[in-house]
């Protein structure tokens, strides 16, 4: 496994970030395919045993289980100092007032119910899940703050909005001499790189490191594309973001499997070198529900994708819609 420093600090964390939105409860969130406590706990312990330190959750991901689950296996697989450990707040968590958002009150409350899930003191990386339109993004900006300096987390990051969104943000915390984010968790893949044109660019100008979410497109660029999965048949968020531009997709899924074949690797490897050499990147947020998933992206930090490969896989991409934001 290799390190990286997570944007502009000192903090290292592995090249490849085990995301655990797939461990929870299928019974009780909109994701049914999502694996129980007994299936998750193996493909965390062999996270850890391939190098992986990175790990992402978030307070919504199954209403908490996810958390539960997640804190619990690192509790009894790894020491606390080894791990880099990412939660989010914002989504709807219960309903009627206060349920959601990034209100003072909200993030005040929602961090000490995630901490008490994740059985830790504090998280490494405490990230804004959206960008909330009814609350000045002052009182977000000093809440987080105040969360940093209470000791119950050690960085703040964000996730999915518009780069104006994601500037204003660190330019009031800097005006103000509070905590700027260090770090943009946006969606970005080889089907949707929209975030190229404004989003990355700014991070590059700050040092903001990329840890991307969907690297794969909900694995719709590492199956044949007439296969289908639980997944695809019954996750509305994956269909929102790529059923309405698959026909033109389907070139750019074709040239992932010819450029696999033609080093003898896998898709989900050809997937995710594009993304890991990428300037500043530090890691792709990589889902599992097979120990096989885990392995396969530890095996793509070392495939090095020729520079020749990488301008094949971007050729026939075209304009997308802005989605990933909701």
């Amino acid at each position: 496994m290799e390190y990286v420093k997570l944007g502009n600090t000192g903090l290292d964390v592995s090249r490849i970030c085990l995301g655990a939105m797939s461990f929870g409860d299928p019974k009780n969130w909109i994701h049914k395919w999502v694996l129980e406590e007994e299936d998750s706990r193996p493909i965390i312990k062999r996270a850890l045993e391939l190098g992986i330190n990175f790990f992402d959750t978030a307070n919504v991901y199954s209403l908490g289980e996810s958390e539960r689950i997640l804190g619990k296996a690192l509790k009894d697989f790894a020491q606390r100092d080894k791990i880099v450990l990412a939660t989010k707040v914002h989504q709807k968590m219960f309903d009627g007032p206060n349920g959601q958002g990034l209100s003072r009150k909200a993030i005040m409350s929602q961090i000490d119910q995630s901490l008490q899930r994740l059985q830790t003191d504090y998280v490494d990386l405490y990230i804004i899940h959206r960008w909330d339109y009814n609350t000045p993004i002052e009182e977000t900006m000093e809440a987080l703050h105040d969360v940093v300096k209470s000791g119950k987390a050690r960085y703040i990051g964000a996730s999915a909005m518009h780069a104006y969104q994601f500037q204003k943000a660190n330019s009031v915390a800097e005006k103000n001499g509070w905590t700027q984010f260090i770090s943009m968790q946006n969606h970005l893949n080889l089907m949707y790189r929209e975030e190229e044109r404004e989003m990355i660019p700014y991070c590059l100008d700050q040092g903001i490191g990329l840890t991307p979410y969907s690297p794969m497109a909900s694995g719709r660029l590492v199956k044949p594309i007439e296969e289908t999965t639980l997944r695809r048949e019954t996750d509305p968020a994956q269909k929102e973001k790529y059923d309405p531009s698959a026909k033109k997709d389907q070139i750019i899924i074709q040239r992932v499997a010819e450029v696999a074949e033609k080093h003898q690797v896998s898709r989900a490897q050809v997937a995710l070198a594009w993304l890991l050499q990428k300037e500043n990147l530090a890691a792709p947020i990589v889902g599992a529900t097979k120990i096989k998933n885990v392995e396969t992206a530890v095996e793509a930090v070392d495939f090095q994708l020729p520079v020749e490969d990488v301008k094949y896989l971007e050729e026939p991409y075209v304009p997308h819609n802005v989605v990933g934001f909701s």
